[in-house]
């Protein structure tokens, strides 16, 4: 079956490379040349300019808040960081890993009749990289969930 993804070593890390980078140096430029206005224009009082590179870091800050989301996945479970929140799951907790046509991100089915999103697989920029990381974690689920059944047994012993 080639269409079963090879499980890669854990830990491992998913996480928009691309878009990383784009919104990384979109931020950077946009603080170089904010500031760089702010100290080129003599008119400026020493309050303005402060304004300036306030609103230079302020708009970098929420481009590296953008950038932020990863899913990390290691033998006891995932970590999801989405832009302001981080959420732990432990493998059985996760049900379905989904990425569907048009979905902006992968979502993930849990145990409690939720779903999460998980922004850190996102087809956005790198479409083939994102189905590919959302199959890894899929398979990582599947052999992680299929793992945790035989582990209770394991527990009544004491």
């Amino acid at each position: 079956m080639s269409d079963v993804p090879e499980l890669p070593a854990l830990p491992v890390t998913f996480r928009p490379g691309r878009t990383r980078a784009v919104l990384l140096t979109a931020g950077t430029t946009m603080f170089v040349v904010i500031t760089t206005v702010a100290l080129l224009l003599e008119k400026l009082g020493p309050g303005e300019r402060l304004s300036f590179v306030f609103t230079g870091a302020l708009l970098f800050g929420v481009l590296v808040l953008l950038a932020r989301p990863k899913v990390v996945a290691d033998e006891s479970g995932v970590t999801v960081v989405n832009i302001t929140n981080t959420r732990r799951l432990a493998w059985a907790e996760i049900l379905q890993v989904n990425l569907r046509p048009g979905d902006p991100w992968v979502f993930l089915d849990l145990s409690d009749g939720t779903s999460l999103p998980v922004l850190g697989i996102q087809p956005g920029i790198a479409k083939q990289h994102a189905i590919s990381d959302a199959r890894a974690l899929r398979a990582l689920a599947e052999a992680h969930s299929l793992g945790e059944e035989d582990g209770p047994h394991d527990e009544h012993h004491g």
